[in-house]
């Protein structure tokens, strides 16, 4: 790719938007104040403001391979602190999306050096989940099951989180587990109650 395209292709975004509105980078420099983190995956097709519609300003973005939550990591849970306490987010989406290659990857031996670890904690999910997986002959559905299982384990990870705990008692913010769909271009809403299931193991994970 040459990359000198980059820069003629921003020149031509900053001229679009500053015919639109000549206060338009005055704005953007004044602050944020978006109301949704988005934890997404670092694939290249999947781009988080882009497939919701939204705006600069307008959403939190946090990605990585294959959209985890793991407590050990310091990128992730930073993000979480500060658009949860900083930010006053009302909103947390965790968002896979099928067809992706971090969770087909824990689904093989194979040994991918510094990503074994990360992707343990994928494999993780499975073991959880081992008895329905299994029961699923069909692979290709067996994986796309693990995508949607992946995000519903990192949506629980997300309440495991003493800012995320206190936030949600003292006002209204919602955890989503989405999943989207690379070959219809569209968002599912796995309509999980975060809070339900969260309850069955919130003796053990909460913090006062």
């Amino acid at each position: 790719m040459n990359l000198k395209a980059i820069f003629d292709n921003n020149k031509a975004w900053i001229k679009s938007k500053l015919s639109q509105d000549d206060k338009y980078f005055d704005k953007l420099a004044a602050g944020q104040n978006p109301s949704i983190l988005y934890i997404g995956c670092s694939d290249s097709r999947v781009t988080a403001e882009e497939l919701m519609g939204m705006g600069p300003g307008e959403v939190f973005v946090h990605r990585n391979v294959a959209n985890m939550v793991p407590n050990a990591d310091l990128n992730v849970m930073s993000v979480i602190e500060y658009a949860v306490e900083h930010l006053k987010v009302d909103h947390v989406i965790v968002c896979g999306h099928y067809e992706c290659g971090g969770v087909k990857a824990a689904m093989q031996s194979a040994d991918l050096g510094v990503l074994n670890p990360w992707l343990r904690n994928i494999r993780d999910v499975y073991r959880t989940h081992q008895v329905e997986l299994e029961a699923i002959a069909d692979e290709a559905k067996r994986y796309r099951r693990l995508v949607e299982l992946n995000v519903q384990e990192q949506v629980i990870n997300v309440h495991k989180t003493e800012v995320v705990q206190r936030n949600s008692a003292a006002r209204d913010l919602t955890i989503h587990g989405w999943v989207f769909d690379l070959a219809s271009g569209g968002i599912v809403d796995l309509n999980l109650n975060s809070k339900v299931l969260f309850a069955d193991i919130r003796s053990l994970y909460h913090i006062e």
